[in-house]
């Protein structure tokens, strides 16, 4: 349940889409999330290198347990500042962006040259200005991407590269599955109000059924 979507999310817009290389800096956005804590392990399974922005002190120190050379707290930082300080003023080659909008000047303002930002999600709004003399200067690549609306044949050749690149991570303990708590279904609301709250780390797993092996 913590695995395939989170998987398939990371795998499609960083190696497919973005190409993440060994070596560079990976910045993701929400590093205690679900997708954020499954970014964490892949980058720095490939030998990238990856600094996080997270809310609190605990997903912090997670994201660095997982890997994470840096993780910024947007919240109270100037993070932009922060990601240039932790990447030595290189920058971010690749931004795994889950806020949207409210996040776009920072994000070219921490862009390395030749960065890739890759947006999959709205949490920060739809509409944005975009400074497009800072991305050309930074010949800097924008791109913005969906998961289930993909026709089935994408989703079946992303499914196959799991299988032959990402599953075998998992197998050799190199990736694992970060469950903040398993409730039960009648739970859902209290599951639905922590995911709001921004208390969970990594996935949140509802149980169907009476017995812990379902």
């Amino acid at each position: 349940a913590g695995l395939p979507e989170v998987a398939a999310t990371v795998y499609s817009n960083l190696h497919l889409e973005a190409q993440l290389q060994p070596g560079e800096w990976l910045l993701v956005h929400g590093g205690g999330s679900g997708i954020g804590t499954f970014a964490i392990q892949w980058a720095k399974a490939i030998g990238a290198r990856v600094v996080v922005t997270a809310g609190s002190d605990a997903k912090r120190e997670r994201c660095r347990q997982l890997g994470a050379e840096a993780a910024i707290d947007y919240r109270g930082e100037d993070w932009p500042a922060q990601v240039r300080a932790a990447t030595q003023g290189h920058g971010a080659d690749v931004i795994l962006d889950i806020v949207g909008a409210r996040y776009l000047d920072g994000n070219v303002a921490c862009l390395a040259v030749g960065g890739r930002i890759v947006v999959i999600g709205l949490q920060g709004g739809t509409r944005g200005e975009l400074d497009l003399a800072a991305l050309l200067m930074r010949r800097g690549t924008l791109m913005a991407t969906s998961l289930r609306a993909r026709p089935t044949e994408q989703k079946a050749a992303i499914c196959a590269g799991l299988v032959a690149d990402v599953w075998p991570l998992l197998g050799s303990g190199r990736i694992l599955p970060v469950i903040d708590q398993v409730l039960p279904l009648d739970q859902v609301r209290l599951a639905h109000e922590q995911l709001a709250a921004g208390s969970v780390t990594g996935k949140l797993v509802l149980q169907v059924g009476p017995s812990s092996d379902r």
